[in-house]
């Protein structure tokens, strides 16, 4: 983490701790969890899931999972106590923490041609990983040699990027893969979550892969109470504010978050009382590090 990433977090935080309530916003793969070819082995980064039930646990932050997964596949990989938001399918798809499910609506034009994809790619997967979901037909090539990767690539994009032209489809690029969709994306989940949320609190969306980016630019567009966090251990151009490297700048963010949410709520305080919860607020991270 660079010089100057260490005082963006340190203003954000510095907010933070003087606001009420907060916002954190998480995708899965390679942000929470390193990534595997094996999607169902993908559990998060060790110490992460005891961090996110902390900061769950204190009751000041919405926290919400967003993510091109299945919204029903997080839970059990996650594995926390308590169930959490989880807006999947890159956010058309909506999962409540009490287990009640909501899915955009597929036009039904293009649901037919989704049809007629899924049925062909069924039989022939052009030599990648087909994955089949609700809004999506979705090709990895994620593991495959070079030479390979290019060609289900360029297989995929020629019989992915006319039916994109179809009104209601749409093309998402991502790392070593493609999908052919309809419904909102990671930039929608996110205003739609801001939409039912206070105006005022700070928010902070953490992600790592190009799909990401729309979130990043909903969350950039609130000025200085949002934070967007590119999650990755190598570094990629990108629009977010910081860059982190998982899992151990990853873990100190989620220390860092759970302490400013400590210090939220405390109530107005005179100049002398905020300087003793900032020497606190730097004690604590000094203890933090020494531990690590």
């Amino acid at each position: 983490m660079t010089t100057d990433a260490d005082e963006q977090l340190e203003r954000f935080f510095n907010r933070f701790r003087r606001d009420a309530g907060s916002i954190l916003l998480l995708d899965y793969d390679g942000t929470l969890a390193p990534f595997r070819v094996d999607r169902f082995r993908a559990t998060p980064w060790a110490g992460v899931r005891e961090l996110l039930s902390r900061i769950q646990l204190q009751g000041r932050t919405r926290i919400a999972i967003v993510s091109g997964r299945p919204a029903g596949e997080i839970g059990p990989l996650l594995g926390l106590d308590q169930p959490l938001e989880v807006w999947g399918l890159h956010g058309a798809e909506r999962l409540y923490p009490d287990g009640r499910r909501e899915l955009e609506e597929t036009p039904p034009e293009a649901r037919h041609r989704l049809d007629e994809l899924r049925r062909r790619l069924s039989i022939d997967s052009l030599g990648g990983r087909y994955e089949d979901k609700p809004n999506a037909a979705v090709m990895h090539w994620r593991g495959c040699s070079h030479d390979k990767a290019k060609h289900v690539e360029q297989r995929t994009r020629r019989l992915f990027e006319p039916l994109a032209l179809m009104n209601g489809l749409a093309l998402l690029e991502f790392e070593s893969g493609i999908e052919l969709r309809t419904g909102r994306d990671k930039g929608g989940a996110v205003e739609a979550i801001l939409d039912e949320s206070d105006s005022a609190v700070p928010v902070a969306f953490l992600g790592d892969d190009l799909t990401d980016e729309a979130g990043f630019r909903a969350v950039n567009n609130l000025g200085s109470r949002g934070l967007s966090v590119l999650v990755r251990r190598e570094f990629r151009e990108t629009e977010a504010d910081v860059w982190l490297r998982p899992p151990a700048e990853l873990r100190k963010f989620l220390e860092q978050w759970l302490c400013a949410a400590e210090m939220q709520g405390k109530g107005n305080r005179d100049r002398a009382t905020e300087e003793a919860y900032e020497a606190e607020y730097h004690d604590r991270q000094l203890v933090g590090s020494a531990a690590r």
